[in-house]
């Protein structure tokens, strides 16, 4: 076996180890809100979400997986060395914040990774001036501005809904709220799996391509007979993070932030789902993370400001602000190591 085949072979491991932990990390995401309001069980929460996640596979496309894969980082500058340097920035970042149980987003972490590596081969190889010319700013727009859109949306559907049900009696609105949160869940399980297991099929994507395996016109079409083996791997991968899941960020998630009732738990996931099915079917990897604590936020500050912890939400926010550069500051470290034992990278 080829040195260049060993490598593409730990390149799309790693991208696994990444995608599972990326549901690990992220399985508050889909069950916290059900879990908090007593919906569902924890077990019954995972399996509920697990099964959506995989799911999406089937109905969501790949749109953000090609933005992933060629609308974020110049292709001429990747190689697979940089993928797997951004890869291991992703994976340190998701790993400390899992065990400091902070909701951090694991999309953020792989993007600012990615980016990192990418710009630490390219300051090696043309000098430090060249490092931003690797980023293309279209697809960081698109994904940045999505963090202030969930809460506004979350907020929206608490109000709405506060209205629509006024004259029902608080024991009517939970009975009924209760059930739809099943949905909501399932809603906001399938955005998510539509969106993050995407991330890391761009990368795999990438990795067959920079390898030679897939040819320029698979990769910049529906990847040809690769398509179907790069979608099922990365949807089982996440699928089983989620059901594993991260009962740390659950607690965070599902009580630190805000007190939730079943309509709020419905608000924020209902709010998430419309944000995640818009961002997948238009190719913008957003962070599945912002979207429904920013929704639960959103939700919580409906009743009164008072209702939302801000203390834990500030550190939060702190932690989201340090994702990007913490991961490509990493990514960067662990490609120079990589350079200093192939000096070809």
């Amino acid at each position: 076996m080829s040195p260049g085949i060993i490598l593409l072979l730990i390149t799309v491991a790693t991208a696994l180890v990444f995608d599972f932990l990326n549901g690990f990390h992220d399985a508050a995401n889909s069950i916290a809100t059900v879990v908090s309001t007593r919906v569902l069980s924890p077990k019954l929460a995972v399996l509920w979400a697990a099964a959506f996640n995989f799911l999406a596979a089937f109905l969501l496309g790949i749109a953000v997986a090609k933005t992933i894969g060629a609308g974020m980082i110049r292709e001429d500058i990747v190689t697979q060395y940089v993928v797997l340097a951004g890869l291991a920035g992703a994976i340190v970042w998701d790993v400390v914040t899992w065990l400091l149980g902070l909701p951090t987003s694991s999309s953020h972490a792989l993007i600012g990774g990615y980016a990192g590596a990418a710009m630490a081969r390219a300051m090696i190889l043309r000098g430090w001036r060249a490092a931003p010319q690797v980023i293309v700013p279209g697809g960081w727009y698109k994904t940045l501005i999505f963090i202030v859109i969930a809460p506004v949306l979350g907020f929206g559907f608490m109000v709405a809904i506060s209205w629509i049900f006024q004259r029902k009696s608080p024991r009517q609105v939970d009975s009924l709220f209760r059930k739809l949160q099943l949905l909501s869940a399932a809603a906001y399980s399938l955005g998510h799996g539509g969106n993050d297991a995407q991330k890391t099929m761009g990368i795999v994507a990438g990795a067959l391509y920079t390898a030679g395996v897939m040819t320029q016109h698979d990769f910049a079409a529906n990847w040809g007979h690769w398509h179907w083996p790069i979608i099922l791997a990365a949807q089982t991968a996440i699928a089983l993070g989620t059901y594993f899941g991260g009962w740390r960020i659950v607690h965070t998630m599902g009580s630190k932030i805000t007190k939730l009732k079943p309509v709020g738990g419905f608000c924020a996931e209902a709010a998430g789902a419309i944000t995640l099915f818009g961002t997948a079917l238009a190719g913008i990897p957003v962070s599945t993370t912002h979207t429904i604590t920013g929704a639960i936020i959103g939700v919580g500050t409906t009743n009164r400001l008072s209702a939302v912890r801000w203390g834990v939400a500030t550190r939060i926010v702190w932690a989201w602000i340090l994702t990007i550069p913490a991961s490509a500051l990493v990514a960067m470290l662990t490609f120079w190591v990589i350079r200093l034992f192939n000096p070809a990278a």
